[in-house]
């Protein structure tokens, strides 16, 4: 299991991921679940990736071939739509090949992606890939996609995220988000990757790369839980306990 967040806000995209794969309680390795394309002033493209791992990973080995087989690829298309169906093509095609001899041992094929980013001549956008390659695209009433391990970041998400958000405070929210899924669920951990994309900056310059070391995700860890536990303290008993 995973977990990966993007949020399209008015002024960028924030993507977030974690590095955990578990195969089994004597099977738990790092996978980096980000993937980026950049070529600065055309177009800077991120991808996020939960699921089968070798599906995944092979979807996205396919999706990169399209580049030297010549023809449309993630670098030359005019739509972010457009890379959003070969993504989702790529990984049709692998699950097509795989997935029934996967099948054969009760091994779960499913996989999914988050696409976002900017090709030059068109605005920012989003989309989430689902297993049988179709996609959909984020809009403004709710501008974020999860996949893998949703349920428990997605209160905090719903409760601080809109899309004038400025993207410190989006940062702030998604790793109080991780934090509370981990807390909740041993099959997402540390390192967590994030990307920040600027609006119309057609570059990725913020990349961040958190481990158990890092002093400010610890900050803000041991903060949001003292927090919860003095807001829950203070909340008022309920009238009719007394009569109890």
């Amino acid at each position: 299991m995973t977990y990966c967040v993007a949020l399209k806000l008015d002024t960028g995209i924030v993507f977030a991921s974690d590095s955990r794969t578990n195969a089994g309680v004597d099977q738990i390795s790092s996978y980096k679940k980000m993937k980026t394309f950049v070529n600065p002033g055309d177009r800077s493209i991120v991808i996020l990736s939960s699921g089968n791992l070798s599906i995944t990973q092979n979807a996205l080995h396919a999706f990169e071939r399209l580049a030297e087989k010549g023809g449309r690829s993630v670098w030359n298309v005019d739509s972010l739509h457009d890379v959003a169906e070969l993504l989702g093509e790529s990984l049709r095609g692998v699950r097509g090949s795989e997935g029934k001899f996967l099948a054969q041992n009760n091994i779960d094929s499913g996989a999914n992606f988050i696409l976002g980013g900017q090709i030059a001549g068109e605005p920012m956008r989003l989309f989430m890939i689902y297993s049988e390659g179709n996609f959909i695209e984020a809009g403004n009433e709710t501008p974020y996609f999860q996949i893998g391990e949703t349920k428990y970041g997605k209160p905090i998400i719903d409760r601080v995220i809109k899309t004038h958000t400025a993207l410190d405070e989006a940062i702030k929210c998604l790793l109080v988000s991780f934090d509370t899924t981990m807390r909740s669920n041993l099959s997402v951990g540390l390192p967590i990757d994030i990307s920040c994309y600027a609006s119309n900056s057609l570059n990725l310059d913020q990349v961040y790369h958190i481990t158990e070391e890092d002093p400010y995700f610890a900050h803000v860890s041991r903060h949001w839980g003292d927090g919860v536990r003095g807001v829950f303290a203070s909340l008022p008993n309920p009238e009719w306990l007394e009569s109890l």
